[in-house]
């Protein structure tokens, strides 16, 4: 296998990369331990691709979930998604390696819907602006891939579904159909399925879930209109 069929993936233990393993590709996936290769560490990431000499690093690893744990511990959110990310920046960057980052449709303001992506971002809560701080970093590296994420796992997960909230969500095993398709891409993408209320996406897969509506004085921090405009990426996967 030469090296410009691998690709190294951070956060190989994660929910997304489960589904990744199961594909069948022209690429070649390597997944290293967060031992073998500590994004938090500059020297363990130069180390383990100068072994390697990846074509790229598609980089999943990232503090998700439970939301409020980027409240209640920004350190640790700082700490992985933004330096985490900056790290692999300035590593790739010297060995002109490709970054692909996953990023989040979160980071957009979620007011008006259709965002498109030179459109501005204003993230609405601390999981996207952590998310907003690694693109920041990638943007700066012009041999990067910025993808713009709508997705959730499979089956869903919730009892309750907004029916007033407009998003793009596609479950991982879609996602990673079109993933191998735009790998070879560059500058940012948004990702994701047909728009549709949280409640609709939902109910396809499970008929009993509960509509809830996001209102005035919510105790929900969730916009009504966070959903993309995905046209750019049609053009590439039609």
């Amino acid at each position: 296998m030469t090296s410009k069929n691998k690709i190294v993936v951070t956060g190989g233990s994660g929910r997304f990369a489960q589904s990744l393993k199961k594909i069948n590709s022209k690429y070649k996936f390597i997944y290293p331990s967060k031992r073998t290769l500590n994004i938090t560490n500059q020297n363990s990431i130069k180390s383990f691709l100068k072994k390697i000499k990846p074509k790229s690093v598609l980089h999943l690893a990232a503090l998700s979930r439970p939301m409020a744990l980027h409240n209640t511990d920004i350190g640790k959110s700082i700490s992985l998604n933004i330096i985490g990310t900056s790290n692999l920046v300035k590593v790739c960057s010297e060995l002109n390696i490709k970054l692909i980052y996953f990023s989040t449709s979160y980071v957009y303001q979620g007011k008006k819907g259709n965002y498109k992506e030179d459109d501005p971002v204003l993230p609405w809560n601390n999981y996207a602006w952590s998310k907003l701080g690694g693109e920041c970093a990638v943007q700066m590296y012009k041999n990067s891939l910025i993808l713009r994420v709508s997705m959730t796992e499979k089956p869903f997960i919730h009892k309750k579904a907004f029916a007033n909230v407009k998003l793009n969500f596609l479950f991982h095993d879609e996602l990673v159909k079109i993933l191998i398709k735009i790998l070879d891409k560059k500058g940012i993408i948004n990702v994701g399925g047909p728009t549709k209320t949280v409640y609709d996406f939902a109910k396809k897969y499970n008929s009993k879930v509960k509509k809830i509506f996001i209102k005035k004085k919510s105790p929900y921090n969730f916009p009504l209109n966070p959903y993309m405009n995905l046209s750019k990426l049609k053009k590439i996967i039609k």
